[in-house]
């Protein structure tokens, strides 16, 4: 029988290489200075990605039902590097930067994100939040990697040909990291290992198809929850190396580090909150991170220090992570995870969703009023409300888990 822990690294080096459109600010100003994009053109790739992403996660998910992991995988390389590499030939035409990186590479990222999280939870049903905050972690901090690699490259090369070469580096690493990935036999459990009393009373006591989980209420609320927490940590991502330097009035390798640094708190955020879920409960998680961003972005219009601005970015950054890392041991935990993988796969069309909404509502108000301060007012109001959400959501019928405290054994 394959090693569990082999294919936990190959889905983490997977993660690793798609999680590098996490970087797509450093190209913001290269683009918008070369060709004379304006912030809300050159943010739309990105957002096309990330909307793109959502729906193919979901047909990723339908395919490994009846395919298995590996071919999702493969195929998951071949788009994502593909349309990174044709972003390169783009030149002046955003409506090529738009098909080849926000359209095929989208769909690249979408198809190989779902893989490892879908795969992996049926591996370890003894920690399905640790190791789904394993998975993604890696997608978190593809930026850390890419971001100064990137920025490098593009002051010696410029920004299309670091499309080129990014391209054939994400292709390699994604399709060789999928060949590794399968799923565990029939039933499979760890050696010596059987779920507690305290595991069987917090998990459906059955596994739900897709149709039947839609059918819940508390899909759509874990849906709902997915995609207001990932509209706040996205709208940072996409204009985090712009804030530095309009803000703090750094240098673009010093924004770089930003971006970087934010990597390591969104990898970091999905490991340390899926785990701790393991212990308080999946909905204390959220209802922890929902109060603590919206005080972050009050805050936010007031700084002027690097160092603040780089630890308040980070702690939303945390956040955003933790909603990665905690959801999809949430849905296993309320529908099963036998079909997880188009369950929480549709679920992700919250992030195609959020990808919309945070990006381009702070780009349109960063140009409208000329600084970033309204849309981080308007951004910190919705976590406050926000709030509610994780406090009225409970467990569907078939589910056991105490409605009172949510805890975790």
């Amino acid at each position: 029988m394959p090693n569990r822990w082999l294919i936990a690294l190959a889905g983490v080096v997977m993660q690793v290489a798609l999680g590098a459109v996490y970087a797509w600010s450093v190209f913001r100003i290269p683009l918008t200075r070369a060709y004379g994009w304006s912030i809300g053109e050159v943010t739309l790739a990105f957002t096309i990605a990330i909307f793109v992403l959502g729906f193919a996660a979901f047909a990723g998910g339908l395919w490994m039902q009846r395919a298995g992991p590996r071919p999702v995988a493969l195929a998951a390389g071949a788009f994502y590097g593909a349309g990174v590499f044709l972003a390169s030939l783009a030149g002046g035409r955003l409506w090529l930067l738009y098909c080849s990186y926000g359209l095929v590479g989208g769909a690249g990222l979408g198809l190989g994100y779902i893989v490892p999280v879908a795969t992996l939870v049926k591996w370890f049903p003894d920690r399905r939040g640790m190791i789904t905050g394993i998975a993604v972690a890696g997608f978190g901090s593809g930026a850390l990697i890419t971001a100064p690699l990137a920025t490098r490259l593009i002051a010696t090369m410029g920004a299309m040909n670091t499309f080129a070469v990014l391209g054939v580096v994400y292709l390699v690493a994604v399709m060789g990291a999928g060949a590794f990935m399968r799923n565990p036999p029939a039933g499979y459990r760890p050696p010596g290992w059987s779920p507690s009393a305290a595991q069987q009373r917090q998990r459906s006591t059955r596994a739900y198809t897709l149709r039947e989980a839609m059918g819940t209420w508390q899909w759509y609320g874990l849906w709902a929850l997915l995609f207001l927490n990932t509209t706040a940590g996205i709208a940072i991502i996409s204009q985090a190396g712009p804030m530095a330097e309009e803000i703090a009035r750094v240098t673009p390798a010093a924004a770089a580090g930003l971006v970087g640094a934010i990597a390591i708190a969104n990898g970091a955020g999905r490991f340390l909150w899926a785990s701790l879920s393991d212990y308080t409960g999946r909905r204390a998680v959220f209802l922890a991170m929902f109060p603590i961003q919206a005080a972050i972005f009050a805050l936010l219009p007031g700084v002027e220090s690097f160092g603040l601005l780089t630890t308040l970015t980070c702690a939303v950054l945390l956040c955003y992570g933790g909603g990665f890392g905690t959801m999809p041991a949430f849905a296993a935990d309320y529908f099963g995870a036998e079909n997880v993988g188009s369950i929480y796969g549709l679920m992700l069309t919250a992030w195609g969703f959020a990808g919309v909404l945070g990006p381009m509502l702070i780009a349109a108000l960063r140009e409208s009023t000329g600084r970033y301060h309204e849309a981080l007012y308007v951004i910190a109001a919705l976590m406050l409300v926000s709030t509610a959400i994780p406090v009225l959501v409970r467990p569907p019928t078939g589910t056991t888990m105490s409605a009172e405290t949510g805890v975790r054994g």
